[in-house]
């Protein structure tokens, strides 16, 4: 597993495409965690994007923040048990929300937490991170 994260326009998916040109791209948005993400065909590249509107979406329905934290944990295990299965590359592009003014919503402030807490726990997983921030990738 491979993570790109930064923030907004920083150029994570410029790079990411042209690392992985033969990559097919997909939004967990649309896909959900509930396992359709992870048919990853042998040796493919598959790159996931989407996650905000996922953190968003998730939050107004699930009032647990640990019990959320937990679903992606899970899943971001089977993205990993999947990618070792077909002996592919999941790649995950990460929004970076942790480097501004802590917003006075409550809401706001809860999708800043989680978006923090998913990018632990998928570097955790990822073989490479790589910070992306004006165009330029740093290998963390």
């Amino acid at each position: 597993m491979q993570l790109f994260i930064g923030g907004a326009c920083a150029g994570k998916r410029d790079l990411v495409a042209a690392r992985f040109p033969d990559a097919g791209w997909a939004r967990i948005d649309e896909l959900g965690l509930d396992g359709r993400e992870h048919d990853l065909r042998p040796g493919a590249v598959r790159v996931l994007t989407g996650w905000t509107r996922w953190l968003e979406n998730a939050l107004a329905t699930e009032p647990d923040d640990d019990r959320l934290r937990a679903r992606l944990v899970a899943s971001l295990d089977a993205l990993k048990d999947a990618e070792r299965e077909a002996r592919g590359e999941i790649v995950l592009i990460l929004p970076e929300m942790g480097r501004g003014i802590v917003p006075m919503d409550a809401a706001d402030r809860r999708l800043r937490d989680l978006a923090g807490w998913l990018a632990q726990d998928a570097a955790a997983r990822a073989e490479s991170v790589w910070y992306v921030r004006h165009g330029l990738a740093r290998r963390l």
